[in-house]
Order: C-alpha cells, then structure tokens, then sequence
C-alpha cells in the first residue's frame, strides 16, 4: 500500500494505493471508493482515539462523523470513551456520594 499526500485548502488529502485485484473483490462486496476512504477514515480515528493521540473531538472530526454517532462507532468497536482507572473512579464516585448527600438536606 501507497500513500500519497495532496494539498487541499485547509485539508491533506490521504491516498492508499490498493492491489487491483482486492479493490476488485471489494467492489463486488459493495464496497466504493467512496465508502473505502469512509471507512479507512473512521478506523485511523478510532485508532488514534484508542493510542491517545487525537481527543475524542479530534478523532470524531477525522472520522466524518458527529461525537455521538463516533462514541457509537467506538462502542461498536469494543473501545471506551471512558478511561478510568481505580483510583480515578473512586474519587468520581465519593464526588457523587457528596453531591447525594448535599442535596437530601
């Protein structure tokens, strides 16, 4: 695989160079181009989400998609948006355990 970048206004535009005989095979499952850069799109997103490199913002936005329709696209992929570890859920926890307490008075 190729990859080639075009200058676009404000934009880089990406292109993976496939073997004839596979972009063929995709085709004939359905897949277009189109839906080819869609996809490649939304799985170098949750990639970069799920390495720590682009925020949940950014990584939606290098998917295509809206941050709800990408937390799904996450979910779908067994990745959390949430990464928490003990000690962080424990603090959240007795956060909420005050706030409960603040407002039964």
């Amino acid at each position: 695989m190729n990859l080639e970048e075009v200058e676009l206004v404000g934009k880089v535009e990406a292109i993976i160079d496939i073997p004839e005989e596979l972009y063929l095979s995709l085709s004939a499952l359905g897949l277009t181009k189109e839906k080819i850069a869609s996809e490649s799109r939304k799985l170098l997103a949750l990639k970069c989400f799920k390495e720590k490199i682009l925020s949940l913002g950014k990584a939606a936005e290098l998917s295509g998609l809206s941050k709800w329709d990408f937390i799904e696209y996450l979910s779908a992929g067994g990745v959390s948006v949430v990464d928490y570890n003990e000690d962080e859920i424990k603090r959240e926890l007795e956060s909420v355990d005050r706030v409960a307490e603040r407002l039964k008075k």
